[in-house]
């Protein structure tokens, strides 16, 4: 009878130890934070922190490592930086949160990166401020911004492909000053231009000298003080670190042409107009060459050359006078397979590429590409029509040779053949 009481006793205390611990339990559940069930992984579902910022990087830095977030690593081609003022809805996407201080520092050193890599949606959002400035300004991503970075992306894939095609030696080679010879140096907007003659490279030092504070509008400013002053540095002229320095850290840029039609406005300027330069110095010795029973003023004066008798001077391997900027080719003024351009404009949409890379660094929004004609206002400018016209005094021999003299530029820039019957 002693035994039966107590084994009741035990079960009761057992039975109440499963109630007060199921009670527990109940309790606990119910006083959980429901929040801290999110963050768990899900089936099927991937989470992942939001990138933050590094705090720490030293002013003034230049390595590209140092400016990377996730979003960029997908596409390293082109360029970081949108224009100021782009907001787009991105779902999913958690926008990075900086403070005025950092976002300055990281405007400041990715000013060189600004068509470097091709900016994921996420990107665009973290690197936009508060002032609008794109041309003609809409304040949203709109689909030409788009196809204007596509665009710079395309160029760029082109030229570095034939780059690895045709000069694979290029990029173990030492960069000296005679490679950056062409580049003018803006340092307030930390821009490198490499100058590309007859393809609106005066207007661009115009642009440049604005964006430098030495003249107020572009239209103030002569030919003579573009072409003959001293007004714009070019690099060759800073000592070694400081070539190396802005040309990690600057935005470098160039603008390209047709080769046809660039030749032909070299030589309708050259040859065409009064000239104190090329008439007596390349005049001169291409007549007396080229040209049979030359009259007497002809050699004296190097006046009236034919464009056929240029064509024979220019693929002559023992020219007797040598090669000029204004018909060389642009891999060999500007390097591009040596020196890695962020912005590769054209001619042919001159306006647009340039307000467009206006807008990327950040120019005063008054300054735009000027559209007046440097020299001989009234004289129409060199289309692919005129070009074909003068081509037309060749033969076919000579157009080809001609072709495979600028093959490179065709190559790199993505220049269609501009006769059917190039090979």
């Amino acid at each position: 009878m002693t035994q039966r009481p107590r084994t009741m006793r035990l079960a009761c205390m057992f039975s109440s130890v499963l109630l007060f611990g199921a009670a527990g339990l109940l309790l606990f559940i119910s006083l959980q934070d429901p929040t801290e069930l999110t963050s768990q992984q899900a089936p099927g579902i991937k989470f992942s922190r939001p990138w933050q910022p590094h705090q720490d990087l030293p002013p003034g830095g230049s390595k590209d490592s140092d400016l990377e977030v996730p979003t960029e690593r997908v596409s390293r081609d082109l360029s970081s930086r949108a224009p100021r003022g782009l907001t787009l809805p991105v779902p999913d996407q958690p926008q990075p949160l900086l403070q005025r201080g950092t976002r300055l520092r990281l405007r400041q050193r990715r000013r060189r990166l600004l068509i470097k890599k091709m900016p994921a949606v996420a990107t665009i959002l973290a690197n936009s401020s508060e002032t609008p400035c794109i041309r003609p300004g809409p304040r949203t991503l709109d689909g030409r911004w788009i196809s204007l970075h596509r665009s710079q992306q395309e160029r760029k894939r082109v030229m570095q492909e034939a780059c690895a095609k045709y000069r694979a030696s290029s990029n173990r080679r030492a960069i000296t000053p005679r490679h950056v010879s062409r580049i003018f140096v803006e340092d307030r907007h930390r821009v490198l231009y490499c100058e590309v003659p007859k393809a609106g490279c005066s207007n661009w030092k115009r642009v440049l000298m604005v964006l430098a504070g030495l003249a107020s509008s572009t239209a103030d400013i002569q030919h003579n003080t573009v072409h003959y002053g001293s007004a714009l540095k070019r690099l060759d002229t800073f000592d070694r670190q400081g070539i190396l320095h802005r040309l990690s850290t600057y935005t470098k840029m160039l603008f390209v042409r047709e080769p046809f039609e660039r030749l032909v406005s070299a030589f309708r300027d050259k040859f065409e107009h009064p000239n104190s330069y090329y008439h007596p110095v390349f005049g001169k010795a291409i007549l007396a060459r080229y040209r049979a029973n030359a009259s007497r003023e002809a050699l004296r004066t190097g006046s009236g050359v034919r464009f056929p008798e240029f064509i024979q001077y220019l693929l002559d391997v023992h020219r007797p006078v040598g090669m000029d900027i204004h018909w060389d080719h642009v891999s060999r003024l500007c390097s591009p397979c040596l020196i890695d351009y962020d912005f590769v404009g054209k001619f042919e949409s001159m306006e647009e590429d340039a307000n467009f890379f206006l807008s990327l660094i950040h120019a005063p929004r008054n300054l735009t590409f000027p559209r007046f004609k440097d020299r001989h206002s009234q004289e129409a400018r060199t289309t692919a029509r005129i070009a074909h016209q003068y081509f037309a005094q060749l033969s076919a021999l000579q157009r080809q040779r001609t072709y495979d003299f600028y093959y490179m530029d065709y190559l790199m820039f993505n220049y269609s053949k501009p006769f059917a019957d190039l090979y």
